[in-house]
């Protein structure tokens, strides 16, 4: 009887309880191999969607600033790390009245002399009328070469400061257009088209911070400018379009008669290992 007693209470032995361990671990280290495994095929596809998504969306803000771009308008520069791309962003557009009733002339815009007012024959559309600004731009016929270049503030933009009033004419689809002072026009457009222009925007891209950065609310300048500290001393207010960049590129090819003006836009992105890189063609209107 006292030998059953003392067999039944018999331990564990320290070589069984080292098997024990032993066999555990190998347990482990194969439930991980099976676990951890799809884990990081998961987080890694999930990491990847995040750079796509954020790729995508810049890539989409950039091509809405570069359809709504006064044509011709577009200049990229590149130097050393930093890819520019700058553009003058139109609020809005209309078709200008050259040739008015005989009941009114004074609504035809006259290019020969310095005309303060004028008439639409197709209206503003983005405008809650009367709408007065001294910040915005009138701008017919730019074609981005000397003498028509809005970049060069003269002779087919209205001067910085302009006093520029849109409001609703008497007959359907026309608007009163003021400019304060009156300004002479060099060129008329051969489709009558003149725009209002709300100022430039720069998109920097610059690999050695990993940034996409745009700017804007600063003056046109007939040089581009292709830093953060210059556009900052300009008064340009910044916003992150995209983080983690690990490289980028921006090309423009100038329209003709044929053929619509295209803006290439290339943008690699790269996080915790993972890198995407997404590419969007921008066509844009050229007619001026």
């Amino acid at each position: 009887m006292e030998q059953l007693r003392s067999s039944r209470q018999r331990g564990v032995t320290l070589v069984e309880l080292a098997v024990t361990i032993v066999v555990s671990s190998i347990v482990v280290a194969f439930m991980a191999m099976f676990v951890v495994a799809p884990m990081n095929a998961y987080s890694a596809q999930e990491r990847r969607a995040e750079l796509v998504d954020d790729a995508d969306s810049a890539l989409r803000f950039m091509g809405r600033d570069l359809r709504a771009a006064l044509p011709n308008s577009v200049r990229v520069a590149t130097i050393g790390t930093v890819t520019a791309l700058e553009l003058l962003a139109t609020v809005d557009g209309a078709r200008y009245r050259d040739g008015g009733p005989l009941s009114n002339p004074a609504l035809d815009l006259d290019f020969t002399i310095a005309d303060g007012a004028f008439a639409t024959t197709v209206p503003f559309t983005q405008l809650t009328l009367p709408w007065t600004s001294t910040s915005h731009y009138l701008s017919i016929y730019n074609v981005g070469v000397p003498g028509a270049d809005a970049y060069s503030m003269s002779n087919v933009i209205t001067p910085a400061g302009s006093t520029i009033t849109i409001s609703a004419g008497s007959a359907a689809n026309e608007n009163l257009v003021s400019m304060i002072p009156a300004f002479q026009f060099s060129l008329g457009s051969p489709g009558k088209r003149v725009y209002l222009v709300s100022g430039p925007v720069t998109y920097l891209c610059d690999t050695s911070t990993g940034a996409l950065i745009r700017y804007s609310g600063y003056s046109i300048s007939g040089t581009q400018i292709t830093s953060a500290a210059a556009l900052t001393a300009a008064g340009a207010t910044s916003a992150t379009v995209a983080a983690d960049v690990a490289a980028c590129q921006f090309t423009f090819s100038s329209g003709t008669a044929q053929r619509n003006a295209l803006a290439t836009i290339a943008l690699q992105l790269s996080r915790s290992g993972e890198s995407v890189q997404l590419l969007q063609e921008v066509q844009m209107g050229n007619a001026p």
